[in-house]
């Protein structure tokens, strides 16, 4: 690919904005919603076939799904059982409190914004109570179930390897979470018994849609927002002027997959950073500037100082603090983006608990 088109495609990038309402976790009511009938005056009830589809679908599709239902907690799980749907709910919340403060609770517990979340709910007054509290969750009612799975925001553009076995990376995290709540040591000895290993390489094709996925779906440790195509990250990876790196990062409990992604434009003095990105659900794992640590090597090795490339959102200023941690200082700002150029000194070694490849 030439250097005219390389620059061509980073600026059409730079242009494009994130997919709007695009879900990753559809929050379920119970009673006339997943199933026919009220359990507590009916007992025994059935699991409404198009309900138990979708939930599938959206399962192989990578988005995950919750409950928020007024209900006893016990019963209602055990219906959940009865009907095989147990397995594909995290974090359910299944109470008297509003159904608003259970959304909460969910994407918290998932660590996405309330923009990410659909609810489904029967009653006009339920969904009316969230849209209150949380504009920005989608509200749909239970009636429209049957046409859920055709429409974009539950439409991911590609259905990778790791979109179905996104359920499972949370069942997981949430073991890590609980053996760290039962651990008396310090954080940082606590890291260390995970056994982290994070592989870092230049991307294959076989990456390029889960870089896409990542553009799409990482907000909060995104340093950009740009989302980047298919074909716009296949251009990058040709390209004589552009490194693409993807991270992976595992553990004793299994993988947490592709999770890091650094976007580096290339030069004999100056590199520039165009995007640095890892999954929120790496946050708290202490790995957050091992890949930025990484390019900083490279970019010594290669004799070029690096520079980064920020732009503020209302989601990435942990972002903003990464660079700030690593050395990088604001060198200009133009039409918002800020160029941070980065430091001098010694690059740090990654941490102890941590085997990097």
């Amino acid at each position: 690919m030439s250097t005219q088109t390389a620059n061509v495609t980073v600026g059409q990038a730079r242009s494009a904005g994130p997919r709007k309402g695009q879900v990753k976790c559809v929050v379920w009511d119970l009673d006339n919603t997943l199933w026919d009938g009220i359990l507590l005056e009916d007992g025994d009830v059935r699991v409404r076939p198009e309900a138990a589809s979708l939930i599938r679908t959206l399962d192989r599709r990578g988005i995950l799904n919750s409950v928020a239902s007024r209900n006893d907690h016990d019963a209602a799980m055990a219906a959940i059982e009865r009907a095989g749907l147990a397995e594909y709910f995290l974090c359910p919340q299944i109470g008297w409190n509003p159904k608003s403060d259970s959304i909460t609770s969910v994407a918290s517990a998932l660590n996405i914004g309330l923009d990410a979340v659909a609810f489904i709910d029967d009653q006009e007054f339920e969904r009316d109570e969230v849209r209150f509290r949380h504009p920005r969750v989608q509200c749909y009612d239970a009636a429209d179930v049957a046409s859920l799975a055709g429409r974009p925001e539950f439409t991911p553009k590609f259905v990778t390897g790791e979109s179905a076995s996104r359920r499972l990376m949370y069942a997981s995290g949430f073991e890590r979470d609980r053996a760290e709540q039962d651990f008396t040591g310090t954080n940082e000895e606590f890291l260390a018994t995970l056994g982290m290993v994070m592989t870092i390489a230049p991307a294959t094709v076989s990456d390029l849609r889960r870089a896409e996925e990542l553009t799409v779906r990482t907000n909060q440790l995104n340093s950009t927002g740009i989302t980047y195509s298919y074909a716009e990250l296949e251009n990058m990876l040709n390209s004589p002027r552009h490194l693409l790196l993807v991270a992976g990062l595992d553990d004793r409990y299994g993988s947490y997959g592709k999770i890091g992604l650094a976007l580096v434009e290339t030069a004999d003095t100056g590199w520039t950073l165009k995007l640095l990105l890892m999954s929120c659900r790496v946050m708290s794992r202490g790995v957050g500037t091992v890949l930025l640590h990484h390019v900083m090597r490279q970019a010594n090795a290669a004799g070029a100082r690096l520079f980064a490339e920020f732009v503020p959102t209302d989601r990435n200023r942990v972002m903003h603090i990464t660079y700030r941690f690593a050395g990088f200082t604001e060198q200009s700002e133009d039409n918002g983006v800020l160029t941070l150029a980065g430091p001098t000194t010694e690059v740090p070694a990654p941490p102890s608990f941590l085997r990097l490849r």
